[in-house]
């Protein structure tokens, strides 16, 4: 692709926004989504090779957090219930980052599978000030595909 062509391709709008991203939570879209993240951490060790610390992968962790505009309660009196019954229930999350002005019209999707909550909140809420829920969680991440990639 000649240089001019390839600039044109990659201008400022061609930038992602997040203003079109969505995100389903067990096969159902959270239509009031805010915001959402998802991030795998390298666990190491250190090695000594002579007189350097390297270091060696020994594990992965993967965690996240998503916040709604809270609107309904999203069946956590349902989890609540079952950390209370002694289960760790599991869930299954797809974002999709999706924006009309992304080049060639391209989206990006990860499943990210055995999606477990480190906390719920039951109740929170500041006069003035429309509720937010945020939900922290974790992730094995070998469970996590990519359904669709920006080539």
């Amino acid at each position: 692709m000649p240089r001019e062509a390839e600039e044109t391709k990659y201008r400022g709008r061609r930038r992602w926004n997040g203003n079109h991203g969505k995100v389903w939570w067990d096969g159902q879209l959270l239509f009031e989504i805010e915001k959402f993240d998802a991030k795998v951490t390298a666990n190491r060790e250190d090695v000594i090779i002579g007189n350097s610390v390297d270091s060696k992968i020994v594990g992965l962790k993967g965690e996240g957090s998503f916040t709604i505009k809270s609107v309904i309660n999203r069946n956590i009196n349902a989890y609540l219930e079952e950390w209370k019954n002694g289960h760790d229930p599991r869930a299954t999350l797809v974002g999709l980052l999706n924006d009309p002005d992304m080049v060639d019209a391209q989206n990006e999707r990860v499943c990210i599978d055995n999606v477990w909550f480190n906390e719920l909140t039951l109740m929170s809420f500041e006069k003035g000030k429309v509720v937010e829920k945020e939900y922290p969680f974790g992730f094995t991440p070998e469970d996590v595909s990519y359904i669709e990639e920006v080539e």
